[in-house]
């Protein structure tokens, strides 16, 4: 039997779980967030952001390919309601 991936057992333990692998980064944006950056991914073909927070910063990636472990977020910025993607594992493939 073959072990599992860190990715496999993510996938198994939450449900809400997506995981794409090659996908073309249009636009990465950082912005100091307090103690942290808040990253923002826009992906060739999806119109929803995908968002994630790290110590530092991190490098660009615009252009790049990235494989993602993420689940659908809803954010209420100003009263309304915006579709987001949360990423908790990114790669650059």
């Amino acid at each position: 039997m073959a072990k599992k991936s860190d990715v496999e057992k993510l996938l198994d333990k939450h449900d809400n779980l997506t995981h794409s692998e090659d996908m073309s980064v249009v636009s990465h944006v950082q912005r100091k967030d307090d103690d942290w950056f808040a990253n923002t991914l826009m992906i060739d073909g999806i119109d929803v952001p995908f968002k994630f927070r790290r110590r530092k910063m991190y490098k660009n990636l615009t252009g790049a390919r990235v494989n993602l472990t993420y689940y659908p977020i809803t954010e209420d910025i100003a009263g309304m309601e915006f579709e987001a993607m949360k990423v908790v594992r990114i790669k650059v493939s």
